[in-house]
């Protein structure tokens, strides 16, 4: 980014149009009649994000590649029964509502216009996209997101916060470590440990049986992250119950593969994008045909403004 004192905003931005898809009744329409409801309620997500959190630099996030072959390589379940058509030669297809996916190219269309920074990468998700500029990022940083994932990436030292959704943007849980400590017993770097020993049926992941997420914290308590309670396993002098050695014991080979599909990728090669929050649209002309198209009214006409400001 820009330097330290410049405040960078990283949208999940699959995770706000789902939100505002299902936030926002599907009779806001274009004039043709074809629903724009996740495309208005993700414009009115950014106008009232900026409105309230004034970041410096904002990226929308994409996924592109929802289900990445390297995580399924490693663990098969991964998102399996997310996927509605497989593919041989591409990503497998996700199954999202038939009303949403004709939805998705128009934000893109109108971001682009707007000129908001979209950024997606062959063969990774926007998760593994928000963990590298967030490690690249030399001052503060809020990452919007309705996946607790990322609570992996929450960092005080460095700023790093997780905005979390609660109802709509305008009711937003400011995940910091204090917060997480308190509800989960870790911290960011805790997280993934925790969410890999607990698992995540939304997710595939199957976890290690019998270890449910306060078993986990306690853990990784006694023993510091995963690695120790692993070496715990093996130290018949540890505190370790007889039926978690045997479970842990059982799930060695989830344990050694899980780590790398779980923890957010932090080397994406991101391309070359200007980040700075646009005062002005990139391309006047291509967001006005836009705005007529899809009847983008009101929202987007706020946006402006309050870009403008």
């Amino acid at each position: 980014m820009r330097g330290v004192t410049r405040r960078l905003m990283l949208l999940d931005t699959a995770s706000l149009y789902f939100r505002a898809y299902f936030g926002v009744p599907d009779s806001v329409r274009a004039p043709d009649g074809t629903p724009v409801n996740a495309v208005r309620g993700l414009l009115d997500f950014i106008d009232r994000l900026v409105k309230d959190h004034h970041p410096d630099d904002l990226v929308a996030c994409m996924d592109a590649d929802w289900r990445p072959q390297w995580r399924v390589d490693l663990i098969p379940s991964y998102k399996a029964h997310r996927v509605a058509v497989e593919t041989e030669t591409g990503p497998d297809e996700e199954e999202v509502p038939d009303t949403l996916s004709p939805q998705v190219p128009v934000i893109e269309d109108v971001l682009d216009a707007l000129g908001i920074a979209r950024v997606g990468v062959a063969g990774y998700e926007a998760d593994d996209v928000i963990g590298t500029f967030t490690g690249r990022a030399t001052g503060p940083v809020d990452i919007v997101t309705g996946d607790r994932d990322l609570y992996q990436l929450v960092d005080d030292e460095r700023g790093v916060r997780v905005l979390y959704p609660l109802k709509g943007v305008g009711t937003l849980q400011l995940t910091d470590e204090t917060w997480l400590r308190e509800k989960y017993g870790v911290d960011g770097s805790g997280y993934a440990d925790l969410a890999l020993l607990r698992g995540d049926p939304s997710d595939g992941l199957p976890g290690v049986p019998g270890i449910g997420e306060k078993t986990a914290a306690k853990l990784l308590d006694a023993f510091g992250d995963l690695a120790g309670i692993m070496t715990a396993v093996d130290d018949p002098k540890s505190a370790l119950t007889p039926s978690q050695r045997k479970r842990l014991d059982e799930s060695r080979p989830y344990v050694a593969l899980a780590p790398e599909v779980v923890r957010v990728a932090g080397d994406v090669p991101l391309p070359d994008v200007d980040t700075a929050l646009p005062h002005t649209p990139r391309d006047p002309a291509a967001l006005d045909a836009l705005a007529a198209r899809w009847g983008l009214g009101g929202s987007l006409q706020r946006l402006l403004t309050t870009l403008g400001t």
